[in-house]
């Protein structure tokens, strides 16, 4: 008895000890994973950038354009800039219905752009802010829904960044800047702080129309989860502010409330079709010799579209079967609005912002590593291929 006596009196420092450090490595692990995941950051910046600069040598060598410069201005990014220099009222500057595009990502480049570096360079460099700050939220609620794996959040953040599309984080576009508010509105809704969450999904509103279906899964999550407030209900209205301000805007320049809906439709034949129609367009386009001329590009990315989809529906049933009625909301309403247009395009780049589908391939490499070494090997070159599209002009999504 004496002995063991001796033995819990010696083992209570050591116990405290432990509990001591356990405390300091929690209140550390903020700062490691967000450090780890800067560290994964900045590699795949410096990869997109050495893209950036060597895919117009390589493959544009007559372009007589600045070669830096000129290869982040392909597709979207020339009208995100003339909203940003003309704004709505002037027409068709970019040789497109601007009302298409939702103000946030222009209004920041306005803003940016006004210190003397351009729309161009500022929106490159929201991409890069927004791109970081949208990976360490991603890995925080990586880490807050898997806490029994350590050091789980920045796997999930480098499997975001590596994506094959990962090239639209770092380019004048709305992916980076929507994450970085859809991101910790979610964690903030995961932990019950409703008015914190309502306030980023208003923020991403006014970023794109995927606001919307934001929205739709924050209702969805406040009435599924167990940590609902009642109290909190009015905040969840809060979202719609921005793009109600957006639709009146809109109807004072050109009468109609659904302006953006109609210049989408204008410009990218975003009318309503019955998903079936959609997806045979889909598979249409992605046959071989739909497009005339030289438009293999055009024919790869629709079949990159359908491998979109595929992965959308598997991506919602998982969470239905988890019974993840939040993220399924979201989910769900991504692909429904992506599959009842003319022809599925664009859902590459939307995956992105699906959280789950990083958070859940994470959880698979954590299970299976072998699965990590895979996923590097195909999406690695992918990321590359995608990028050096983009940077040439070729359609990437």
């Amino acid at each position: 008895m004496v002995a063991e006596r001796a033995v819990a009196e010696d083992e209570q420092p050591r116990r405290a000890k432990r509990a001591r450090d356990a405390g300091r490595l929690r209140e550390l692990m903020p700062d490691l994973l967000a450090r780890e995941t800067l560290g994964w950051w900045l590699v795949t910046r410096i990869g997109i950038f050495l893209i950036s600069v060597s895919a117009p040598l390589l493959f544009n060598p007559g372009d007589n354009y600045p070669k830096v410069w000129r290869a982040w201005i392909q597709w979207d990014v020339p009208h995100f800039t003339a909203i940003a220099e003309f704004g709505y009222d002037k027409g068709e500057p970019s040789g497109a219905p601007l009302a298409a595009f939702f103000p946030g990502l222009p209004f920041l480049m306005r803003i940016v752009g006004s210190i003397g570096i351009g729309p161009v360079a500022a929106g490159v460099v929201i991409s890069l802010v927004t791109s970081a700050v949208a990976g360490i939220a991603l890995a925080r609620l990586a880490q807050y829904e898997f806490p029994q794996l350590a050091n789980f959040g920045p796997k999930a953040a480098l499997i975001w960044f590596t994506a094959p599309v990962g090239v639209f984080l770092a380019a004048p576009y709305t992916e980076a800047l929507f994450c970085a508010f859809a991101f910790p509105g979610w964690l903030a809704a995961r932990q019950g702080r409703w008015a914190k969450a309502a306030i980023f999904v208003a923020l991403a509103s006014t970023v794109r129309v995927s606001g919307i279906f934001l929205a739709f899964a924050l209702v969805v999550e406040f009435i599924t989860s167990k940590k609902r407030d009642w109290p909190s209900i009015p905040f969840l209205a809060l979202p719609a502010v921005p793009v109600l301000a957006f639709m009146a805007y809109l109807k004072q320049i050109h009468g109609s409330w659904f302006a953006w809906q109609e210049a989408q439709e204008k410009g990218w034949a975003r009318e309503f079709t019955e998903p079936w129609v959609s997806v045979r367009h889909t598979f249409d386009a992605a046959s071989t010799g739909y497009f005339a001329g030289d438009r293999s590009d055009w024919t790869w990315m629709f079949r990159a579209e359908l491998v979109a989809l595929f992965v959308g529906l598997a991506l919602l049933v998982w969470l239905l079967r988890r019974r993840s009625w939040g993220e399924a909301a979201w989910v769900g309403s991504t692909v429904a609005a992506f599959v009842t247009s003319y022809w599925v395009f664009s859902l590459t780049r939307a995956t992105l912002l699906w959280w789950p589908l990083w958070i859940g391939l994470a959880v698979l490499v954590e299970r299976r590593p072998w699965l990590a070494r895979l996923y590097l090997a195909v999406a690695i070159p992918l990321f590359a291929i995608w990028a050096a599209a983009f940077f040439i002009g070729r359609w990437s999504g």
